[in-house]
């Protein structure tokens, strides 16, 4: 169980990361700034213009290391790994899992139940925090319309009414994005709607930045129960695209992303000049934005809550990990069904 390796970001501009013996030390410009232990390494996470020496990438790839690049915005460029492992038979179980409308039926809408349950609790989590009662109101509102989207999602007979009914809880959750931020930080901070390529305010780069930390976990999550990533249930499967891990990441979605922003914006972790706003619009965290994020993401990963299934408590960190192995489980046919992570 004990398997929360540490992920390395780099992302200060000419970093340069190399191998010396069993430890890796990053350098920029002639000036050492950190090394680690390659055994204390689960992955490497490239963020912008950043190197490795090929003796190091070769080490990554021997040991079963992924490294991946995100350009400075979060968006994914490239992966690189080495030999593929896991047990083949668990992957064509999945295949033959995908071909079955009736299971990606089933998964579909525990993803997806997983995803507005843990939604739900972050509105009701706010209306119990507010002091504005008009806003207890609106949060407790919009959270009992996620509750009866939960509960249709379970009577759902077509993937197109799941994917409706999550589109149309997404909305209402959204919607009250602003209520979720603190008053005295609405003003520095405020959300127009949900908008990507390119996010259009602070809120959304925030909110897409670690989207793509936790679709990174995911992946490599599955990746490490022996899953294909691209092989998905609910979303569209498409060459390149890490369907599965999508997936998966819809239960992590609020739990891992949306109250880890929320709680930066309202402690006042960031800052406007966090952010670089570009013309034409778009806004995207700037180096020391997201250095800020990447730190908090770690400590919130190293954090614990309750596991529903295990009934113990684990780091938040393996939670992607845990659920990859409970859907392995599913797949292969030891338990009847796929049991979705929910934050109590």
């Amino acid at each position: 169980m004990r398997q929360l390796l540490n992920t390395l970001y780099l992302s200060t501009e000419g970093a340069y990361a190399h191998l010396e013996g069993e430890t890796l030390v990053v350098k920029v410009g002639d000036a050492k700034r950190g090394q680690v232990p390659m055994h204390h390494l689960g992955a490497i996470v490239c963020l912008g213009r950043v190197s490795l020496s090929p003796q190091l990438m070769a080490r990554c790839m021997a040991d079963g290391r992924s490294i991946v690049w995100l350009n400075e915005n979060g968006r994914f460029q490239a992966r690189v790994e080495g030999e593929v492992g896991g047990n083949i038979l668990l992957r064509q179980a999945q295949f033959r899992a995908a071909d079955k409308p009736e299971i990606a039926l089933q998964l579909s809408k525990a993803f997806i139940a997983g995803k507005l349950k843990n939604s739900r609790n972050v509105l009701m989590r706010s209306a119990r925090d507010s002091k504005d009662e008009a806003e207890k109101t609106q949060l407790a509102k919009a959270a009992k319309a996620l509750a009866v989207n939960l509960r249709n999602v379970q009577h759902a007979e077509s993937p197109a009414s799941v994917l409706g009914l999550e589109g149309d809880a997404a909305r209402v959750y959204f919607e009250q994005f602003n209520t979720l931020i603190k008053p005295s930080m609405r003003a520095e901070f405020e959300y127009k709607g949900r908008s990507r390529r390119p996010p259009k305010d602070a809120v959304n780069a925030l909110i897409s930045f670690i989207y793509a930390l936790l679709l990174s976990d995911c992946r490599s999550a599955l990746e490490t129960v022996g899953l294909d990533p691209q092989m998905g249930f609910f979303h569209v499967v498409r060459p390149g695209r890490p369907a599965l891990a999508l997936d998966l990441m819809e239960e992590f979605r609020a739990v891992l992303g949306d109250r880890l922003a929320l709680t930066l914006i309202n402690r006042g972790q960031l800052q406007n000049k966090d952010f670089e706003f570009r013309t034409g619009g778009a806004v995207y965290l700037n180096d020391t934005g997201r250095k800020t994020v990447v730190v908090a993401y770690q400590e919130r990963k190293k954090e614990t809550m309750q596991h529903p299934v295990l009934e113990t408590q684990v780091e938040i960190g393996l939670l992607p990990l845990l659920q990859a192995r409970l859907l392995a489980r599913y797949l292969r046919g030891d338990v009847p069904h796929y049991i979705p992570f929910f934050n109590k």
